[in-house]
Formats: C-alpha cells, sequence, structure tokens
C-alpha cells in the first residue's frame, strides 16, 4: 500500500507539472524558474494535492467510461435481450452500477470543488506571507521609490488570480490529459480513420491557441499594471482627501482618477478581446471535430464500412474528448493571469534588500552611546552626494544639536546612525564597534527616533504607546505615559486607554501624537535618541510643553537633536552646522551666536520670524 502511495505521488506530481514545466511552449512565456517557484508551494500541503488529483482522475475515469458502456449496451446488450432473458439483468446491474459511479463522482466533485480551493486558500496565505515577511526586510529605499497602493494590489488583486490557478491548475492539467488520451484511444480503437481526422485538426488548434495565448499574457500584465496604478491613486487620493477639500481640488483629483481609470478600460478591453478571439477559436475548432466526424462518418456509413452504433459512440466520445478541451480553455486564462500575478509576485521577492546583517554580526550589549562618525560619505541612487567626508564624535549622554538649511543632510545623517540606509564611504561606529558589525535588531533597538509627522496606527492609544515594547504589561504602558506628560489627557478621552486613534491618528491633536511617540519611547527605553524637528509643526505653548517631556527623555542618553526653530537647541553640549558642503561650524550656542558666521545668521532669521 505504501509502495502505491508513492507511485501514485509521483505520478500525481508528474501530471500536475505536465503542462506547466515540460511544456516548451508554455516555458516560453513564464521562467523555468518562476514555474518552480510556483510548484514549490504546493510541497506543504502536498496530501491535499494528492487528494485533489485522485478525485479529479477517478471523476475523468468515469467520464471515459460512459461512452464505452453506452457502446456495450446498445450493440451488445439491447439487440440480445430479447433473446437472452439473464442479460436483462447485466443490464440492471450496469445500471444500477453506473447510478452509483456518478454519485461517487459528485461526492468527489464536492472533495475537488471544496477542499481543492482550501488548497489555494493555504497557497494564497503562504503566499502572502512570504511576501509581506520579506517586504518587512527591505530598506527605506524601496519604500521610497514605491507607492502603497501598487504593493497592495500584489498583497490582494495578484494573490486571487494565485489563488484559482493553484487550485484548478493541477486538476484541469490531470482531468484534461486523463480524459484526453483515454477518449482518443478508445476513439482510435472505435474507429481509426475518424480518430485521425480528429488528430489532423489539432496541431492547427495547438498554434492558434499559442499565438492567441501570448497576446492574452502581454494584455494580462497591463491590466494588472494599471490595477495597480488606480489602487495607488486611491490610496493617495483618500489619505489626501483633507487637503483636496482645502484647496477645492475634488475635481482634479476626480479627473486624476478618470484618466487612470480609463486606462485600466483600455487595458481590460485588450484582454477581453484577445481572451473573446481565444474562446471564440476553441469553439469554432470544436466544432471542425463534430462537423469533420458527421461528414466523414456519414460518407463510411453511405459505404457501408462503418456501423451507425459506432458512429453514435464515436459522437458520445468527442464529447468526451471536447470537455477537457474547453476545461484546458479556462485553465489558459486562469494560467496566464495566476502566472502574470506570481511574475509580480517574484519581483518584489527577488528584490535583495539593501541592508542587511553582515556574516558575523553580533548584538551589541551594555551600550553606552559613544557615536563616531569617520569620513562619512553618503549619496541616493540619484548619484548627488548628500553627505560628504563627515566626521564627528558624540561622547555617550551628550546632546548634540544639527542645524542648518534644509537639503543640508542632518535628517540622513541621523538615519545612517540606525543604517535606514547604508554607507557608500567611511563608518559608523558605536562604542567602537561598526554599526554594519551589529545585527540590525540590536541596533534598531537601541536607537529611539521621534519625527514630525509621528505615525499611529488605526488602533487604541494602548496598543499605539505599547508599540514602544510589544511585551509591556499594561502598568508599564501608564508609567510611560505619565513620563511622557500625557496620562491626564487620556484618562479625559471617552474610552481612556481603548480609545481609537483613527487612521494615522487623526482623532488626536499633534501635541497629543507628538506624547504619544514620546511615551513608546520611554517604554523602549533606546540609548540613543534622534529627536527629528519633532516640535516644528506644533504651536509655542504646546511645544514649550512638550519640550519638558523630551528634556527628561534625553537624561543619561546620547540625543541628537535637529531643529528649525534654534530657540530649542540653546541648551544643547553641542551644536554642528550643516550644509550641503559639510560641517560648517560648531560649538555652544553662545560659541557661535558671537562667530559671525551661518550659525548667527540664521540664529537672528528665526528670532525674526
Amino acid at each position: 500500500m505504501r509502495a502505491f502511495g508513492g507511485i501514485f505521488r509521483r505520478g500525481a506530481f508528474f501530471c500536475a507539472r505536465a503542462l506547466l514545466i515540460q511544456n516548451p511552449a508554455l516555458c516560453y512565456y513564464v521562467g523555468m524558474n518562476q514555474v518552480k517557484r510556483f510548484l514549490s508551494y504546493y510541497r506543504p500541503h502536498k496530501g491535499l494535492l494528492i487528494l485533489d488529483l485522485s478525485c479529479a482522475f477517478v471523476i475523468s475515469a468515469v467520464d471515459v467510461a460512459y461512452p464505452m458502456l453506452t457502446q456495450y449496451i446498445l450493440r451488445t446488450l439491447l439487440p440480445e435481450m430479447a433473446a437472452n432473458a439473464a442479460l436483462v439483468r447485466v443490464f440492471v446491474w450496469l445500471i444500477v452500477g453506473a447510478f452509483f459511479a456518478y454519485v461517487v463522482r459528485s461526492l468527489l466533485l464536492f472533495v475537488v470543488n471544496y477542499w481543492g480551493h482550501k488548497l489555494g486558500v493555504y497557497m494564497e496565505a503562504d503566499i502572502r506571507k512570504d511576501i509581506f515577511s520579506h517586504v518587512q526586510e527591505l530598506s527605506f529605499s524601496f519604500f521610497d521609490k514605491v507607492r502603497t497602493g501598487k504593493l497592495m494590489s500584489r498583497l490582494t488583486t495578484d494573490l486571487f488570480d494565485i489563488t484559482e490557478l493553484a487550485h484548478h491548475g493541477p486538476e484541469d492539467v490531470l482531468i484534461s490529459i486523463t480524459t484526453l488520451t483515454g477518449a482518443f484511444i478508445c476513439m482510435a480503437v472505435l474507429e481509426w480513420r475518424l480518430a485521425l481526422a480528429l488528430l489532423c485538426i489539432v496541431p492547427v488548434g495547438i498554434f492558434y491557441v499559442m499565438k492567441i495565448r501570448l497576446k492574452m499574457r502581454r494584455a494580462s500584465l497591463s491590466v494588472k499594471a494599471r490595477v495597480a496604478e488606480i489602487n495607488a491613486s486611491i490610496e493617495s487620493s483618500i489619505s489626501g482627501a483633507r487637503v483636496a477639500k482645502a484647496f477645492t481640488n475634488e475635481e482634479h483629483e476626480l479627473a486624476k482618477f478618470d484618466t487612470g481609470n480609463r486606462n485600466f478600460v483600455h487595458a481590460k478591453d485588450s484582454f477581453y478581446r484577445y481572451m473573446a478571439f481565444f474562446n471564440s477559436g476553441m469553439e469554432f475548432f470544436i466544432a471542425m471535430f463534430n462537423l469533420v466526424v458527421l461528414a466523414l462518418g456519414g460518407y463510411l456509413i453511405y459505404r457501408s464500412s462503418l456501423d451507425p452504433v459506432l458512429l453514435i459512440t464515436f459522437t458520445l466520445y468527442i464529447a468526451a474528448f471536447v470537455q477537457p478541451l474547453k476545461r484546458l480553455a479556462s485553465f489558459t486564462e486562469q494560467y496566464i493571469l495566476g502566472m502574470a500575478g506570481f511574475s509580480r509576485f517574484c519581483e518584489i521577492m527577488d528584490i535583495e534588500p539593501d541592508i542587511k546583517d553582515r556574516p558575523g554580526a553580533k548584538p551589541i550589549e551594555n551600550v553606552k552611546g559613544d557615536i563616531r562618525f569617520a569620513d562619512v560619505t553618503f549619496a541616493y541612487e540619484s548619484g548627488r552626494s548628500v553627505l560628504s567626508h563627515i566626521n564627528l564624535d558624540i561622547p555617550a549622554g551628550r546632546t548634540l544639536a544639527l542645524v542648518g538649511p534644509s537639503g543640508g543632510g542632518k535628517t540622513t545623517l541621523c538615519h545612517l546612525i540606525p543604517r535606514f540606509y547604508e554607507l557608500r564611504e567611511g563608518s559608523i561606529t558605536i562604542d567602537g564597534t561598526d554599526i554594519r558589525d551589529i545585527t540590525l535588531r540590536s541596533l534598531r533597538q537601541n536607537v529611539g527616533i521621534v519625527q514630525q509627522d509621528v505615525f499611529l496606527f488605526a488602533s487604541s492609544v494602548l496598543e499605539n504607546i505599547r508599540y514602544g515594547r510589544i511585551d509591556a504589561t499594561d502598568e508599564e504602558v501608564v508609567e510611560a505615559a505619565k513620563r511622557a506628560h500625557i496620562h491626564d489627557e487620556i484618562m479625559l478621552f471617552p474610552n481612556g486607554y481603548e480609545t481609537e486613534v483613527g487612521e494615522r491618528g487623526l482623532m488626536l491633536s499633534g501635541g497629543q501624537k507628538q506624547r504619544v511617540s514620546i511615551a513608546r519611547l520611554f517604554l523602549k527605553n533606546p540609548r540613543i535618541l534622534i529627536l527629528d524637528e519633532a516640535t516644528s509643526a506644533l504651536d509655542t505653548v504646546t511645544e514649550h510643553d512638550i519640550q519638558h517631556a523630551f528634556e527628561e527623555l534625553s537624561v543619561g542618553r546620547t540625543t541628537l537633536v535637529i531643529a528649525h526653530r534654534l530657540s530649542t537647541v540653546k541648551h544643547a553640549d553641542e551644536i554642528v552646522v550643516l550644509d550641503e558642503q559639510g560641517i560648517r561650524e560648531r560649538g555652544t550656542h553662545e560659541e557661535l551666536l558671537h562667530s559671525g558666521g551661518l550659525y548667527e545668521k540664521l540664529y537672528h532669521a528665526t528670532m525674526i520670524d
């Protein structure tokens, strides 16, 4: 029994791969590696696959056997039943057996439709998990270039088509191959001349299918690209709905959407046009099968060289022969859509993270927070250097302020510390260890960032604060909120800490969002703190209140402050003036204020503002 199971398992996988891997024409459209990657997702669920294919095989066997049973009854039983009463019992038992065979067939169809779809869903879940996990590993440079809506299409629309292919593909191929082979063998045994006539039509149909399918694949990829653009446009428009209303640009947004929608309609129109050519062509060739058999069979009966009963049986086999052809036609559409979606999935999966742990990287322990920039040079992919030969020492526990005109590289310099971007030249060390020799997880656990644009998840205040340390208790969350001077305001919310903050925290004010982010950092307790213009969007009163929270947060931590309002950095241990030419000035507030340099000009300009 075990040996039989092994043989069947290998046979099942062979049938599932027959059209996908061993057909050179199909490999022309989709690379072998992609096909193998797709098939690898069946491996964890091979039990369901074997069940699905087993049921499909029995279903196709029943379909092939019915015409032969009909021929036996018409040619053998019925003519002799009047003379032989025993044949009546045989006839009855055959009918009863056929009835139970179709009962079993119906049950197996239920298994194929239900468990087969579950197989597709499981594979979809695995693929979605893989792409989501992979996206989590990609660096900032990826998200700088890819719009959220387009990425969402890869995680939703594309995966639906993959699911349909995963479910229907193997069973359609197995049923079609089994039924086609069985039906053709039976037709050749019944009447080889009619079978040969049909065989002459098949190559023409295959050539037609291949030509149209290539155009369908191109059109399918275009449709998916247009859907991704629409999703990206919708995501952007919804996120910016308040801005659109404020500037009364609703009609402009509608016009942009209409443009994308029309492009989608054109792409879809092209796909359906080729699909119509495909389906109508298939129906034409199927009609030719019947017409050729009728014409040639009629001629052979006219010449008394063919039994009419054989022609009836042969006609039944044509129906059995045609059905898998229709199934293959449907499979072709699923294959094109599914593999187009899988190709887009592979595009994301093949993107290597720009930043990952070096071989031998180790966690950093007992972090003090000494930071050293040694001849650091960095440029984005555009090629223009943002930072050039930066040398900077920040002792542990000190507060360093970075000021200067926009575009000088202040934020970029800070983003290099947790390795959001990779250095081009030079090195950055923490406590004497190159950050590239520290595991990313350990490095980023010791770095906390508060930015001007605070992102809050669409969940409760409690969960947003707890994001600083997922395993924190409710009591620790409350304590962090108190230290961030936000606890009292939270208690005034309708549901306290369970109050939903809305999408991107829209239910909270700017100052409240900032203090929630500060509470996160109190919970995270990093040794290195980065404040990136965290108060620039707040009013003076709110800024003053939050500044106290920042002062408490920065005690005992190495702190980098990026500030537009220079009044907020007067008490920093050191101030560095940074512009496109690099470090222009450095010193304390008092030293720089009377230096007659760029800092003095910037300070007086902000005071006037």
